[in-house]
């Protein structure tokens, strides 16, 4: 039998920013504390976040900022109390990284990058105290309770007084997480969520170009995949008109504005098999006034020269209006004037969990204890990803993550003196 190795006081298996965040937490209360990753280096996802600029938390107020968890909000918005988007930016600047708000009303460190902050946030964990096991993959419990490794070096064996669990959901598995986790704690009794992709794109359905089956037509795909359309409008089932941008892919859509609409439009494939979505090409325009455009004179120009002029669509929104409407459609100034500005699009399924920015499902809150305990493990908490929730991009996700380790480790630590 492998000798059990009882060196970590507190097991923290997970080493990006919910689970370094309880370790500092931790830390700091006196707690020996060890961070478990499979990877050689811990905090991975958050340098590839960080790589376009590191979207910290957004400033907008309490109320909305929790809202923007849906179903979920009344489970985050304890979590938040304790550690809003204010709170993350006096802890950044804590660790000398400067933030400011975007246009946008995202929150970015100055310099923009992750690299920075994370060394400074590993120097001040060392410094505390914390160690690192890296390379450690974890698969279980063995029949004793002990936590099970595998290693460079063999199988390794570790029973601490008490464990937190921050593998993340299912996205970028390459990154280390890879929701091997479910399993493992549902043999054990404890209720988990599916994990679904969620600010991910979609594969669309069928076209009037290419009805023979889903996706773009091939001259659309070669065309136009890779760019960004905009300015535009979508709105889908419970998902109110908005304006902003997003990317045409080889099979489907993605971006910001669909990342948005994302969960709704999950649901709605999830429900009847399809989700159909209204653009409007034109949001500065009133549709008046695309269709008096429409209709005025074009003499020996083409329709596409015609519509250029008239309404200054680029290639890529003609591209697509004859990807998606009959040649009939194109021709009827009415059916055109009106597609333009209401141009119904049917999505087919969401892109698989791994190439999604985050993860739906996970440790159902009722599981749970108001400490993050797992009812069915005590001694065992969750925090991050993992969590049965899901939020939009802009710093939401980051800041629950960091908020809901705090909270995992302050809920662990008052469980042990209980």
């Amino acid at each position: 039998m492998q000798p059990k190795d009882p060196t970590a006081d507190i097991a923290i298996i997970g080493g990006g920013p919910a689970g370094l965040m309880a370790a500092e937490v931790l830390a700091a209360a006196g707690h020996a504390v060890t961070v478990f990753d499979a990877k050689p280096s811990v905090g991975r996802k958050f340098l590839l976040a960080g790589k376009g600029g590191l979207n910290l938390t957004h400033s907008e107020p309490f109320e909305p900022f929790v809202a923007r968890f849906g179903e979920r909000a009344t489970h985050i918005e304890p979590l938040l109390r304790s550690f809003d988007g204010d709170a993350l930016r006096d802890w950044a600047a804590g660790l000398g990284v400067e933030t400011f708000v975007g246009t946008s009303g995202r929150v970015f460190p100055k310099d923009l990058k992750a690299a920075p902050l994370l060394r400074a946030w590993l120097h001040r964990l060392r410094a505390a105290g914390v160690k690192f096991a890296m390379r450690h993959r974890w698969t279980g419990w063995d029949h004793d309770a002990a936590l099970r490794f595998d290693t460079p070096d063999g199988e390794r064996l570790v029973t601490p007084h008490a464990t937190l669990l921050a593998l993340g959901g299912a996205s970028w598995p390459q990154l280390g997480s890879d929701g091997a986790w479910v399993e493992r704690l549902a043999a054990r009794g404890v209720d988990v969520a599916p994990l679904h992709p969620a600010n991910c794109g979609f594969d669309v359905g069928r076209t009037a170009a290419h009805a023979e089956g889903p996706g773009w037509s091939e001259r659309f795909a070669t065309e136009f995949a890779g760019q960004p359309i905009k300015p535009v409008a979508l709105e889908t089932e419970g998902f109110a008109n908005r304006a902003g941008e997003f990317v045409f892919t080889a099979t489907g859509i993605e971006g910001s504005l669909v990342y948005a609409a994302s969960s709704r439009l999950r649901e709605q494939i999830a429900r009847t098999g399809s989700a159909t979505l209204h653009l409007d090409l034109l949001p500065q325009l009133a549709p008046e006034r695309v269709l008096a455009e429409v209709k005025h004179p074009r003499g020996s120009r083409s329709l596409s020269s015609h519509l250029k002029s008239r309404l200054h669509l680029n290639p890529l929104k003609l591209g697509l209006l004859h990807e998606l409407l009959t040649r009939e459609q194109m021709l009827d100034p009415a059916t055109l004037a009106a597609a333009m500005k209401h141009l119904p699009l049917t999505l087919q399924a969401p892109r698989p969990v791994a190439e999604a920015i985050s993860t739906a499902g996970g440790v159902r809150f009722e599981a749970l204890t108001q400490g993050l305990m797992l009812k069915a493990l005590p001694g065992v908490f969750v925090a991050g990803e993992m969590l049965d929730w899901e939020a939009p991009t802009g710093g939401y996700l980051l800041t629950a993550s960091m908020a809901s380790g705090r909270a995992a480790a302050a809920g662990l630590a008052a469980w042990l003196t209980s």
